[in-house]
């Protein structure tokens, strides 16, 4: 079997998946560097962030952060109204810390755009999708293909109630059913 690594020519590789297809990416990640341009746009990392915040020079531009494995999520609680975009970043396929985030982003109230970096497989967008995540840029070929063609492997019955609400099938409400 030969795996090819197409992007369809309407659908760029920086595009994000959102809202069932890809739109163009109007977002960019800052290095802690560079000056943050005037009409924002950008993603920051969580130190840059709170330094940022913690000297008040961000103003009402539209900023995100980017959150790393390691980061602690827990500080970045006050400042949740600055935020336009939260992208929390899967450097390997294995590595959960990021579902443990978005959990706690939803616990803490977050209501703009979640969204996952790195390492998004189609087998685990099903799973973000049910602990907040609203977009995904994806760089793997195999899942950039599946989205475009719309194939969702996601079940439809879970047994365990999630950060979304879902609500309970048949007689059994531990059973939930996936929104469709």
């Amino acid at each position: 079997m030969t795996v090819q690594n197409t992007i369809t020519a309407d659908v760029a590789e920086r595009d994000v998946w959102r809202n069932g297809h890809f739109e163009a990416d109007g977002w960019h990640r800052l290095a802690d560097d560079e000056a943050i341009p005037a009409d924002g746009r950008v993603l920051l990392s969580t130190r840059r962030f709170l330094a940022e915040a913690a000297a008040g020079t961000i103003g009402n531009k539209p900023v995100g952060v980017l959150v790393e494995p390691a980061d602690r999520v827990a500080e970045l609680a006050p400042h949740l109204d600055l935020l336009s975009v939260i992208a929390v970043d899967f450097p390997k396929y294995n590595d959960g810390r990021g579902f443990s985030h978005a959990a706690q982003l939803a616990r803490l109230g977050f209501a703009g755009e979640l969204r996952a970096v790195g390492n998004v497989l189609i087998d685990q967008i099903a799973f973000m999708r049910r602990l907040g995540f609203t977009a995904f840029e994806v760089t793997h070929a195999v899942t950039r293909r599946y989205l475009i063609q719309g194939k969702d492997p996601a079940p439809r019955h879970y047994y365990q109630p999630a950060v979304r609400d879902e609500p309970p099938a048949g007689t059994r409400p531990w059973l939930r059913r996936a929104a469709d």
